[in-house]
């Protein structure tokens, strides 16, 4: 099965004992010590990893990473996190990498962490954050603590993962009770993403156990076992580094004197790459042609959290879900109700293809991310009458962008310069120049062109193939009938509950104007839009007015590639690239050892369509993970599918103009 499927996924199943600890149906086996399980992961983990004076140790802005094998209740999580806090300088960080095949649900999750009240500051945090938990890679933020869950066979997340760790916690079932996690190929794992000197320590000491490591080039001793066990394991990575990647897709080794960016752009793209710098201690500074942040694409009333998936597990699709989940997490911050609604979102099946589609879907994902419903349940759900039945996505809903835009930009060590657009780049020394003319509008040594298509207006970038598509929404005035939807409903385009009295309409795709006026055409065809989705609903919201009297109406230019994936990551000099790697166009298969030609510090983050609310903020902690040499928050091959290098890389092998 390949590694992103996610057939078969299960949360854990769990039993409870007479003292409220769990234990796991699936493997049989208790998650901690039924003496103390913080006693157990500080004797365990924490000590033979000497994270107390590692931690204490941390120079300015430093980090550390930790992985771990077997997330469970995220007891050895927290009390990192806990021990981090007490003893990190304020200014460091700490990574924590997990993986877990079986994620406990929430409410089990609340269960277990409520056996610890010493971790209560933690745990509320994590609980608050643990919503949409699908599979794949799911980052969570707390402040200088990040924590990526990877969700899925243990083998398959590693395999994929672009990491360098630390420190190991091999905290999976017992062997005997679950011998995947065990095996060869994962300890080979083990040492692929080994920083030089990494350490380890397991509460295994079986035999098995120490020869695999051994193995993989770890050099391991046993310790004194806590509680009933007589030994565990404590180790550390002896062998050399194996991680390697294709120049063109290898992480660039500039590294700015001073942590300090120029985001071009305050659109979604732009704000979220400033946000995530500023969350990593950069001074951001944020040009935006406009008088306000959103103004442009972003800048819509409501915009829909629609996952467009496919049941193949294709790069999009993979990226989408990762996103989702950051999203939603991201929205905890504001204001449900008026910035936001997680009132699920309703995808009807209007045709037997979209139906067939759907079956798909439903048998590929969890029940929580979706699950299909009849007509008489789509119904209920929407307060409305529909055609058809469809797919039912619980956790998703609508979001006003600009607030999330205001949320991410509204931080101390980010400047809004407002009316500035550049038209030309300019490198000087160590920094790039933003111009307009011969007015210097800003400098720093990295850069983040985050201007949709206009991303494609200066030299360095100009060879970025966007697309611009004219997309326009309809405000329809809600009434005393209308307001009784109850969800988002999608078929050819979408209708969202009322916010603010107003239900959001759309949007049209077009691809033949450049025209950023409003069009009485384009309100028809969103009306007769909803006319397909509802007529209920249509006449519930029209049936006393002409076809388009009391419209509201606005168009935004959506950006996309010839890929519909986004482009986010370091630029290449193209032509320069061109002759480096010229030979692929004879055989495609080599793998020149020729550095990249990086333009140092200048970086891309645009291209996200009509899914910028999903993918827009993950692709901002994609974007600080490349420039800071963090763990990717994503499949390191969805990285790259994302990777502006991809269309040099194409063209140099078709050989193309």
């Amino acid at each position: 099965m390949p590694a992103h499927s996610t057939t078969g996924f299960q949360h854990a199943e769990l039993d409870w004992d007479a003292n409220g600890q769990p234990q796991s149906r699936q493997y049989g086996d208790v998650y901690f010590s039924r003496t103390s399980g913080i006693a157990e992961t500080h004797h365990v983990f924490l000590q033979p990893n000497a994270l107390s004076e590692r931690f204490t140790a941390l120079a300015a802005g430093a980090r550390l990473v930790i992985g771990e094998t077997g997330f469970g209740t995220g007891l050895n999580f927290l009390c990192a996190w806990q021990l981090f806090e007490r003893t990190a300088p304020p200014d460091a960080a700490l990574h924590f990498v997990s993986v877990e095949k079986h994620p406990l649900k929430r409410e089990d999750l609340q269960r277990a962490l409520a056996l610890w009240p010493e971790l209560q500051d933690q745990a509320q945090q994590l609980l608050k954050q643990y919503v949409a938990v699908n599979p794949g890679f799911q980052q969570f933020r707390f402040g200088r603590v990040v924590l990526t869950l990877l969700v899925g066979d243990a083998l398959d997340c590693l395999s994929t993962l672009d990491a360098q760790i630390d420190a190991w916690f091999l905290d999976g079932f017992a062997p005997v009770k679950n011998p995947e996690m065990w095996q060869p190929e994962l300890f080979a794992q083990l040492a692929r993403l080994s920083a030089p000197a990494a350490t380890l320590a397991t509460f295994s000491s079986a035999g098995d156990v120490r020869r695999g490591l051994k193995k993989a080039g770890f050099v391991v001793k046993r310790i004194p076992g806590f509680g009933h066990k007589w030994e565990s394991l404590q180790g550390r990575f002896a062998g050399e580094p194996t991680q390697s990647a294709k120049p063109w897709y290898a992480r660039t080794t500039f590294k700015p004197a001073q942590r300090k960016a120029l985001v071009i752009g305050a659109g979604l793209a732009g704000c979220a790459s400033a946000a995530s710098l500023a969350a990593r201690g950069w001074q951001v500074t944020v040009l935006e042609r406009h008088g306000d942040v959103a103004q442009e694409a972003s800048g819509n009333s409501q915009g829909v959290l629609y996952l467009k998936l496919s049941a193949h597990g294709t790069a999009l699709s993979q990226l989408v879900i990762s996103g989702f989940g950051y999203t939603r997490r991201l929205l905890s911050h504001l204001q449900q109700g008026h910035d936001w609604d997680a009132c699920g979102v309703l995808q009807v099946a209007f045709d037997d293809k979209e139906a067939e589609r759907q079956a798909e879907l439903a048998d590929v994902f969890p029940p929580e991310l979706l699950h299909a419903v009849d007509r008489q349940q789509a119904e209920q759900l929407a307060g409305v009458e529909l055609r058809n039945g469809g797919l039912f996505y619980p956790e998703a809903g609508w979001v006003h962008p600009p607030a999330i835009c205001r949320w991410m930009i509204e931080q101390s060590a980010i400047e809004l310069v407002r009316h500035r657009q550049p038209v030309e780049l300019r490198r000087n020394g160590d920094n790039w120049l933003a111009l307009d003319g011969d007015e210097v509008l800003g400098e720093a040594p990295v850069v983040i062109l985050a201007g949709a298509a206009d991303t494609a207006r200066f030299s360095q970038s100009a060879w970025l193939p966007l697309k611009r598509i004219r997309g326009q929404i309809t405000g329809l005035p809600a009434t005393a009938r209308s307001v009784a939807l109850r969800t988002v409903v999608c078929a050819k385009g979408y209708v969202a509950p009322a916010r603010d009295g107003l239900h959001t309409l759309g949007a049209s795709f077009n691809f033949a104007t450049n025209d950023p006026a409003p069009s009485e055409a384009e309100h028809r065809s969103n009306l007769d839009m909803l006319e397909e989705i509802s007529a209920d609903l249509y006449q519930r919201l029209r049936a006393d007015t002409r076809p388009t009297d009391d419209l509201h109406g606005r168009v935004a230019f959506r950006c996309t590639s010839p890929d519909y994936l986004p482009i986010v990551g370091p630029l290449a000099e193209a032509a320069q690239f061109a002759r480096d790697y010229a030979a692929l166009g004879k055989d495609a298969r080599q793998v020149p050892d020729t550095p990249c030609p990086w333009l140092d510090g200048l970086y891309v983050n645009t291209a996200h369509g009509s899914r910028g609310v999903i993918t827009t903020p993950l692709a901002g902690e994609l974007l600080a993970a490349w420039l800071d040499g963090e763990p990717l928050p994503l499949p390191r091959a969805i990285a790259e599918a994302c990777h502006p290098n991809r269309f040099l890389l194409r063209k140099v092998i078709r050989r193309t103009n």
